[in-house]
């Protein structure tokens, strides 16, 4: 009997002894990483960083409560491994990157990778992106790729880039990269949003733009590219966002833009298009902005324009329009933004612009029109000095309106302007015909006594 109980208590302590080692052993696999993963890590961060010893201070990265700022783990069952899936540096409290940092290629063999964000990181130092000499990288599951505003970030973007089979999320903006768009990044269909903005980016917009059918947000403003704008984007319907704004792309919108159903935001600002583009928007019902400023486009505004009934904000200022003002516009009752001041626009105001009910910023100054501006003192009150009505010189405010009124223009029969403000350009103008005719009379009187 006493064998027995005996022989039971040993059975039991062996299994707790037995139990014990594996849960100790299982506490400090939870707690751990892969050694090669965890050099490779510390190589990235030597490259970036020297806010800390990370090796001393950090030795367990992914240990939770020890882990430093912008480090995101995962624990794996399939291995019994933490891995890193997610790193920030630039901004605090992610740490700060030192003056000499170069970007390491190191970055693309960190197996279980999904995020990467360096943000004002490359500051002095210039570097370019690199990857790694051998393939390995090829099967980086990295879903998001951001490096923005890093002005020591130079040379091209590498076609190996279009390698990161998984990526959905291509941020390359404000840095300094030159060169062409390498026509491999438009082999990733992988890719929802794609910025090159604000770069020294050159050529033309590659036409296998159109590949990109999942693409949702498109942003290649503030570069130096030519050319015209391909007519396969009409092929990307899930684009919501568009902005091509501060380029020389030239030719006008392409028809195909009709098929963009699904675009709510258009930028296309301070570029060389021309020519009537109104057939290239009838399909554009979702359209919220258009931004069309500073192009030489020299045509009538599209009439069609008035068809886009979400628009909210329509800039198209500075771009040589003729003729009147579209009744249509009248329409576009979630107008809260119209800009279509430096144009040579005649003719009267239609008077349903005084109707539009969530207009709060209304610009028409230096055109041609004409006529009794049909805004009663309501309108005039709510809008304040977000109306400019300057520089149409045969366009007045109705006595019983305009009195008080800050809008640029006179009181009907009256010589006093409604505004104490002067456009710059109308009295720049003014005194040069002054000065011309004058001129010319002295030019006549001495003819005459010679």
């Amino acid at each position: 009997m006493i064998f027995t109980i005996l022989h039971i208590v040993l059975i039991t302590m062996i299994c707790f002894c037995c139990c014990f080692s594996i849960s100790l052993q299982s506490k400090n696999a939870s707690t751990s990483m892969d050694s090669v993963e965890l050099e490779l890590l510390f190589k990235v961060m030597e490259a970036l960083s020297t806010d800390q010893e990370w090796r001393i201070s950090y030795p367990n990265l992914c240990k939770p409560g020890s882990s430093w700022p912008g480090i995101e783990c995962r624990f794996s069952s399939s291995d019994a491994y933490f891995h890193v899936t997610r790193l920030d540096f630039g901004t605090y409290p992610n740490p700060s990157c030192k003056s000499s940092a170069k970007f390491p290629s190191e970055i693309f063999h960190l197996p279980h990778l999904e995020s990467l964000f360096i943000f004002k990181c490359f500051t002095e130092s210039p570097t370019e992106i690199l990857f790694p000499a051998n393939s390995k990288f090829i099967s980086s599951p990295l879903q998001q790729l951001s490096l923005r505003s890093n002005p020591a970030l130079v040379g091209s973007i590498p076609s190996l880039i279009s390698s990161l089979k998984s990526l959905q999320i291509l941020t390359l903006s404000q840095n300094k990269l030159t060169g062409k768009i390498p026509v491999q990044v438009f082999t990733m269909t992988t890719l929802v949003h794609l910025d090159l903005s604000y770069n020294v980016l050159t050529g033309e917009i590659p036409s296998q733009l159109g590949n990109l059918v999942n693409l949702v947000g498109l942003d290649l403003s503030y570069n130096k590219l030519m050319g015209i704008i391909p007519s396969s984007m009409g092929s990307l319907h899930l684009l919501q966002k568009l902005d091509l704004s501060s380029n020389s792309i030239n030719g006008t919108i392409p028809p195909t833009f009709q098929h963009l159903q699904s675009l709510v935001f258009l930028a296309i600002s301070s570029n060389k298009l021309s020519g009537d583009f109104s057939n290239s928007l009838t399909g554009l019902q979702n359209l919220q902005y258009l931004l069309m400023d500073d192009n030489p486009v020299f045509a009538p505004l599209p009439v069609n324009i008035g068809q886009l009934k979400k628009l909210q904000e329509l800039r198209l200022s500075n771009s040589g329009y003729s003729g009147s003002i579209p009744s249509s516009y009248s329409e576009l009752t979630n107008l809260t933004t119209l800009s279509l001041q430096n144009n040579r626009l005649t003719g009267q105001l239609p008077s349903g612009l005084a109707d539009l009910p969530h207009i709060y910023h209304l610009n028409l100054s230096r055109n041609f029109l004409d006529g009794v501006a049909p805004f009663n003192s309501s309108f005039l009150k709510r809008l304040g000095r977000n109306l400019d009505l300057s520089g149409n010189p045969g366009l007045c405010l109705r006595a019983s309106e305009g009195n008080g009124a800050d809008v640029g223009v006179n009181v009907c029969g009256s010589d006093k302007i409604t505004s104490p403000r002067q456009n710059s350009e109308a009295v720049v103008s003014s005194c040069s015909f002054t000065l011309f005719t004058f001129a010319a009379a002295i030019f006549e009187i001495l003819r005459l006594l010679l």
